[in-house]
């Protein structure tokens, strides 16, 4: 049930904060990989299938805004889920968003981090080197974070403008070295290798929606939230279809034994080894800056969990000077840091992923429930045209994409989640024999 406390969070975050944000938490180090993947089945066809994710991605982001724009407390697909069908679904969503989703996939972007910079310093190759600079780094991002909303918003909108810059200087000037025959399609790909790719594909897509977890800190968020997250998804679709168009038109069929570093591989060909070397760089500023993007959104869903009683009390306390959950951005930074040092996430990476899916479909149904229970939305709230065809197709297509997880993915996800749903009511039995006393 959503708390009836006010939100006492200053509203500070405008449009291009949340899209700054929404910019910078999916262009990751995916981005640095994903030419060569997709080229390797479709070749210079690619762009249908980044086409195929956007039209997909976006269904699902009308739902969110429209949900979005409606509950606009903190906690963003938390809130939305809470709201619509109680606190236990709502404890699922909020345990799968920051701990099976966010949480592992920071762990798992540290490590490559480390690794990245290790081309360099290898001296990052000894373990002791490693915990100490993984320990600077998420104390430092949780410092920055407890100090101020503001002030973790203005580091996202510097490390989005810095990790962008050396993509966008290969588009640009890749774009004049582009060959017309490397485009050329050669044959029309068939729906199955279309299919296969878009559902890898699909995941680079993953991270607009987690900026809506500081909603309870969005200025003016009937207008803010969707413009913000759509302005984000036509930044990532537009820098994913321009790289990969210059990947494919500098390299041509090469692109497809690039695996390692495709991006790196064109830079090469453009600029010489200082260009590789610029976006090795690159790619380290891009994990920072998603990293840092999480630490800024993702502890606000264990602030709001446990301003609705569903974690412990101490979570959602709020600095007396800088109005920040700091205790929950010390926590998520922690735990981050031990999964971070831990090492080994292949299999959580993959539990993160059909969460997010999961996760995805809760919204969609919440957007759906919150129409039939004609749910007060404030004036001026978006509302997605034409009815329930968005959300039904939307329905659609996540189910299309949980079709294709393997047995032993569907396995680790339903363990995850009745370890979840066992927490939840020892918890809620703890708390009634608690009163009863």
């Amino acid at each position: 049930m959503q708390s009836n406390q006010p939100e006492i969070l200053p509203r500070k975050i405008g449009i291009l904060g949340l899209a700054a944000n929404a910019i910078n938490l999916t262009i990751g180090s995916g981005i640095f990989v994903l030419p060569a993947v997709v080229a390797a089945s479709l070749g210079a066809a690619s762009v249908l299938a980044y086409v195929i994710c956007a039209v997909l991605i976006t269904l699902i982001l009308l739902c969110f805004a429209e949900v979005g724009s409606k509950v606009t407390s903190s906690g963003g697909a938390y809130a939305y889920v809470e709201t619509a069908f109680g606190p236990f679904v709502g404890f699922l969503t909020n345990s799968l968003f920051w701990f099976g989703y966010a949480m592992m996939a920071d762990a798992a972007i540290a490590n490559a981090l480390v690794n990245t910079l290790s081309v360099p310093f290898p001296v990052l190759n000894n373990f002791t080197s490693k915990v100490i600079l993984l320990t600077i780094l998420f104390a430092f991002l949780a410092w920055i974070n407890i100090r101020g909303v503001r002030q973790g918003t203005r580091l996202v909108e510097i490390n989005t403008l810095v990790k962008l810059i050396p993509l966008l200087l290969l588009i640009i000037v890749g774009v004049f070295f582009i060959k017309s025959e490397n485009l050329q399609w050669t044959s029309t790909p068939s729906i199955k290798s279309l299919g296969e790719v878009s559902l890898v594909l699909f995941f680079a897509f993953l991270g607009i929606e987690a900026s809506l977890s500081v909603s309870g800190e969005v200025k003016n968020p009937q207008r803010t939230i969707p413009r913000g997250i759509f302005i984000g998804l036509i930044g990532v679709v537009g820098i994913y279809l321009l790289l990969q168009t210059v990947a494919q038109g500098v390299l041509g069929n090469d692109l497809q034994a690039e695996k390692e570093a495709p991006i790196a591989a064109v830079a090469q060909r453009l600029f010489g080894n200082w260009g590789a070397i610029l976006i090795i760089a690159g790619a380290a500023i891009s994990m920072f800056g998603t990293i840092s993007g999480d630490i800024l959104a993702s502890p606000r869903l264990i602030y709001a969990a446990a301003k609705d009683n569903l974690l412990p009390a101490f979570f959602s306390r709020v600095h007396p000077r800088y109005t920040t959950p700091h205790i929950a951005i010390i926590a998520y930074a922690g735990l981050g840091l031990i999964f971070a040092l831990s090492g080994g996430f292949q299999q959580l990476a993959i539990l993160a992923s059909a969460a997010m899916l999961l996760i995805y479909l809760a919204v969609v149904l919440a957007t759906i429930q919150l129409r039939l229970k004609k749910y007060p939305a404030p004036e001026g709230s978006f509302k997605i045209p034409g009815g329930l065809i968005v959300p039904i197709l939307a329905i659609i297509a996540i189910g299309w994409f949980l079709s294709n997880l393997k047995g032993t993915e569907w396995n680790a996800l339903i363990i995850f989640l009745a370890a979840l749903t066992a927490i939840y009511f020892i918890g809620k039995w703890m708390r009634t024999t608690n009163t009863k006393r």
